[in-house]
């Protein structure tokens, strides 16, 4: 069902409208929303988790403690415990040339921050966002995916109970929705979704000249080294591959290894999805794809690449199972780079394996396609993770292992070029929906008279000395 175009700018003028009365909320204010937040999230925890399991089919609710919850509480008490000192303004002296002015960059909300959450960690990437925008002194209209109906109709119904609608309020609907949503004249839109996608959100925010930060995909590598520790690296690739069932922005999407390996890491990666997940037709703590349409894209990747001379290597001991969306693990050997597979996002839990030779070779072809939005390189020499590093641009990197430089409130979170622009989280996030605005104060003496018209002999002297002393 779709909401009326008028709803939703009534909704946005009345977020505004409060926004003007209020426009820089002291810490005590921001504060409370943080704490509104914190409060919701420990009460709504169990309800929360059994709506986002029902609208996968089955999504552990392990996992969803451990990939939503916890980063979402965190990263709510981060902000509580840093926010008041990123609010301070930021004093500096200018060049010598303006002694005695001063200069400060006063942090200032924007206003009013669009949200659109995606389907596959949707309490999270609606809690991250949401925290930065608020601890930044801003309201925030959230847009929850249509794909996750429980859940996203579950949080809606809750922060409406947590907050006053001048301050947070959610919008549900399908995609003509989302459509209108992310043509509203926000102060600043954050989207994360498909690259696909994103064309159209970034289009659509440009009409009004809304800043965008967008966080997308892309194929993120996983680089086994010559010098790392291999059945770890192992054992770190399928846990970032298949928490959620591969569903994840930042899991894994293809291996690069040494070439005389390929036959042990299929070896060490049967042995370890055994372990990981015994008896995994029954087991409850394998998620399922999140929808039919999801499920047969994933099939028709792996088929389609089989088809063109790909080979499948099955991981534990489940079959597809198409009643119950369940896709077990799978790698693919002898893939090309014009397979499907090795094109676009796989977003799911079939994993190719591409040898190389060199390390040059690997750095090579991950700097000759589009910058991914992660990067994961298992190696223990500290030169050779230095130049790979050096050789090579990720939205972020995890080394010696996968996923948690998501978690990390000192370092932001973003793309680069094909994967995204901008970036959130702690600080960086502060700042993303904040206007760090610079202000000059000129002192009450002061030479600027001096450099005024008309311009004589003294003007030239001084300004000649200026321009040597640069």
């Amino acid at each position: 069902m779709s909401l009326p175009d008028a709803s939703l700018a009534e909704r946005l003028q009345q977020l505004r409208a409060a926004h003007a009365k209020d426009p820089t909320p002291e810490w005590p204010a921001r504060a409370k929303r943080l704490h509104a937040l914190e409060t919701m999230l420990n009460e709504q925890r169990h309800t929360f988790a059994a709506a986002i399991s029902a609208d996968f089919g089955q999504r552990p609710t392990e996992e969803t403690d451990l990939l939503e919850f916890f980063p979402s509480l965190s990263s709510v008490r981060h902000a509580l415990k840093k926010g008041r000192g990123w609010m301070r303004p930021q004093r500096s002296l200018p060049g010598l040339t303006f002694l005695p002015a001063r200069n400060v960059l006063i942090p200032q909300p924007l206003g009013v921050i669009g949200i659109i959450v995606p389907w596959n960690y949707p309490l999270y990437l609606a809690i991250g966002p949401l925290v930065d925008a608020l601890v930044a002194g801003n309201r925030a209209m959230v847009k929850m995916s249509e794909f996750t109906p429980s859940f996203s109709a579950l949080f809606a119904e809750q922060i409406a109970k947590y907050f006053q609608p001048n301050e947070v309020t959610v919008v549900t609907g399908d995609a003509e929705v989302a459509q209108a949503f992310s043509s509203l004249p926000f102060d600043h839109l954050l989207f994360t979704g498909s690259t696909a996608v994103g064309h159209h959100v970034m289009r659509a925010a440009a009409a009004n000249l809304t800043p965008v930060t967008l966080e997308l995909g892309g194929k993120s590598p996983a680089i086994i080294g010559p010098g790392a520790r291999f059945d770890n690296a192992v054992e770190r690739i399928l846990f970032g591959k298949l928490v959620n069932a591969g569903q994840t922005c930042i899991a894994p999407d293809y291996v690069l290894l040494p070439r005389a390996r390929m036959a042990e890491f299929i070896d060490v990666a049967k042995r370890t999805v055994t372990k990981m997940y015994p008896q995994l037709a029954q087991s409850k703590q394998y998620a399922s794809v999140i929808s039919d349409r999801q499920y047969a894209r994933l099939i028709g990747l792996r088929d389609k690449a089989v088809a063109a001379g790909a080979k499948v290597h099955l991981l534990g001991d489940a079959a597809d199972d198409a009643s119950r969306r369940l896709l077990p693990p799978q790698l693919l050997s002898d893939v090309g780079d014009s397979m499907d597979i090795m094109r676009d996002e796989i977003f799911g839990p079939l994993l190719p394996l591409v040898p190389y030779d060199t390390m040059d070779e690997a750095v090579a072809y991950v700097a000759a396609h589009p910058h991914p939005l992660a990067l994961y390189l298992f190696e223990e020499d500290g030169a050779l993770i230095d130049s790979v590093l050096a050789r090579t641009v990720a939205g972020g990197v995890s080394v010696n292992d996968t996923l948690y430089h998501i978690a990390q409130h000192g370092l932001p979170f973003g793309g680069v070029g094909p994967s995204g622009m901008g970036g959130y989280h702690g600080e960086a996030g502060f700042r993303t929906f904040s206007h760090m605005k610079p202000v000059f104060r000129q002192a009450r003496l002061n030479g600027a008279g001096m450099l005024g018209p008309p311009y004589g002999a003294f003007f030239h002297r001084m300004v000649n000395m200026l321009i040597k002393r640069g």
